[in-house]
This record gives structure tokens, C-alpha cells and sequence, in this order.
């Protein structure tokens, strides 16, 4: 019971630092997440969390799209996540490996985000980068369900204008998060036990959406994105040693 209301909090507060810092939710929520309900619960909960949030942001902006990016993403990513659906039984196996790989992924993506941050870093990747970038944020999201930092390190450098970035990343996660749901119910991950906690957790994302938008109006953004950064590492670490 303890485990599942600390789960729910988890969901509630990593919605707030998304809301407010545009990325990181998933990122961060995972690691607590597989620690408190198990992988099999948190992957399908997190990933239809990610659908809602995406179809929410995209209702409002869905004119702000662009085309072009959308396509070469959705394209691109959906390689590296069919590789990565192939490789996630080899993974999710292990109980143990899956703490240790999603850990390491966690502590690099914490690491080269705030390299990135810290030193201002918006140069444009060459187009072996880019293609590599989201080649490795299909294979991560196919089987964590966060690749959105190598996304959002490629598209904040090609998509400048603020409601284009978010309206066509949240068309992306829609399609592709979508194209992972039916694998995870292929899979088997979606039982009657989890629905009960998918209903809650989506109240919490409504929760966490509202209030993260009253307190984006007000606080430094740049405090949030070192809190997330904090987080990630903290999280990423004490799942490799947990």
C-alpha cells in the first residue's frame, strides 16, 4: 500500500518538474518508479501518462506542427525503437539488469543534459549526430519509455519557435508511444490489477499539469532544470546500487 501511494506522488511531482521545465517527467519518474510498483507496472502506466499529457499540450497547438521534423523523427526514432522492443526481453528479464542499465542510462542522460545546460551548448548536431541522437532515443524509449532527453537535445537545436518544439514533440510521443502501448499489450502488461492504477495516476497528472502551470508563471525555470538534474543523477545512482 506505502509503495503504491509513494508511486503516485512520484507521478504527481515529476509531472510538475515536466510541466514546468518541458522535458525529464519520464526520466525522472521511471527509476522511483521500477524501485516502488516493478517495470512491468510502471513502463505501461508511464507510457499512457505520456500519450495523455502529449494529446493534451497537442489539442491546443496541433497547427504548430512541423511537418517536416515530425515525419523525419517519427521515422528515424521508429527505427531505434523496433530495435529496441527486440532487445527489451533480453533486458527486462533480469530484474537486477534492468536496474543497472536503465541506472546507467538515467546517470548519462543527467550528465550531458546539464553539460549541455550549463555551458549553453545550442550548436547544431551534424547530420551523422542527429541521425545517431535519435537512432538512440528510439532504442531507449522502446524499452524505458524515456528517450525524451536525446529527443529534445536534437529538436531544441532544430526547432527554434517555442509552440512549434512543444506541438510537434508532443505528435511524436503521441504516435510513438502509441505504436509501444499496443506492444505492451501484446505483451501482457496490461492486466485488470493495473487499471485501477492507471486511473489514478492519470487524476494525478491532471493534478500535477494544473499546478505545474500556476508555479511555471512564477518560478526560475533554471532552478527546476538543476532540481531535475539533481534528481536524475541521485535516482540513476541508487538504482544501479539498490
Amino acid at each position: 500500500m506505502l509503495k503504491s501511494v509513494l508511486f503516485y506522488l512520484v507521478v504527481f511531482l515529476s509531472n510538475i518538474i515536466q510541466c514546468i521545465t518541458g522535458f525529464a517527467g519520464t526520466v525522472l519518474a521511471m527509476p522511483f518508479s521500477v524501485m516502488l510498483v516493478g517495470f512491468e507496472s510502471a513502463k505501461p502506466i508511464l507510457n499512457v501518462l505520456g500519450i495523455a499529457a502529449s494529446i493534451g499540450v497537442l489539442i491546443k497547438n496541433y497547427k504548430n506542427v512541423d511537418k517536416h521534423e515530425f515525419i523525419k523523427i517519427v521515422s528515424i526514432m521508429g527505427v531505434g525503437i523496433i530495435g529496441g522492443m527486440f532487445i527489451s526481453p533480453y533486458i527486462t528479464a533480469d530484474p537486477k539488469l534492468i536496474h543497472i542499465v536503465l541506472g546507467a542510462v538515467v546517470i548519462v542522460f543527467a550528465l550531458y543534459n546539464a553539460v549541455l545546460f550549463f555551458l549553453k551548448v545550442e550548436k547544431e548536431p551534424n547530420k551523422i549526430l542527429a541521425i545517431l541522437l535519435l537512432v538512440a532515443a528510439g532504442i531507449v524509449h522502446g524499452v524505458f519509455v524515456c528517450g525524451g532527453p536525446l529527443l529534445v537535445t536534437y529538436a531544441a537545436a532544430k526547432i527554434k519557435d517555442k509552440e512549434k518544439f512543444r506541438a510537434t514533440l508532443s505528435a511524436v510521443w503521441i504516435v510513438l508511444n502509441t505504436v509501444i502501448m499496443f506492444s505492451d499489450i501484446k505483451q501482457g502488461y496490461f492486466t485488470l490489477k493495473l487499471l485501477p492504477m492507471l486511473a489514478i495516476s492519470i487524476i494525478m497528472l491532471v493534478g500535477a499539469v494544473f499546478i505545474g502551470e500556476k508555479i511555471a508563471k512564477k518560478m526560475n525555470k533554471n532552478v527546476f532544470m538543476i532540481l531535475s538534474y539533481i534528481l536524475m543523477l541521485y535516482s540513476g545512482i541508487s538504482l544501479i546500487v539498490n
